[in-house]
């Protein structure tokens, strides 16, 4: 039986802070569940078009007291851009944090509310520009 992709789920905190953030990033809500029972909600959030590739945010209503409190652990989500250079930029504006500049033209690492990583893609390498080239490991200026 073939493997599917079905989604990424990362735990937050704060979620219309890590929702406003990954709208910021190009994402769209796709799909909500809100369980009152469980006290919990799942919100699907994906790329324009992409809806069979999305991130799924669990937020526990009452917190997540006992679980690791930091969220790393996973891996990191990644995406295609069109010029990391401009995404990179725009997210930078809107105070993100990005770990690994896009130096090389090619990839960035960037960190979400809930220190989640998340690789940025460019589709081939884009001439080095400044002042991203000269950057060191971290970005957060």
């Amino acid at each position: 039986m073939p493997l599917r992709y079905l989604h990424t789920m990362v735990r937050v905190k704060d979620l219309e802070k890590s929702m406003a953030f990954y709208r910021l990033l190009g994402l769209e809500e796709v799909k909500r569940i809100d369980n009152e029972q469980g006290r919990f909600s799942l919100i699907f959030m994906a790329p324009p078009g992409q809806e069979e590739c999305p991130v799924e945010l669990t937020h526990n209503w009452d917190g997540d007291e006992g679980l690791p409190s930091d969220s790393r652990h996973f891996g990191h989500l990644a995406y295609r851009v069109d010029n990391i250079y401009e995404t990179c930029q725009k997210l930078m504006d809107a105070g993100v944090t990005i770990n690994r500049p896009p130096r090389d033209g090619h990839m960035a690492f960037i960190r979400s509310p809930d220190n989640i990583s998340i690789e940025l893609l460019q589709d081939g390498h884009l001439e080095p520009q400044e002042p991203w080239a000269s950057m060191g490991n971290t970005g957060h200026w």
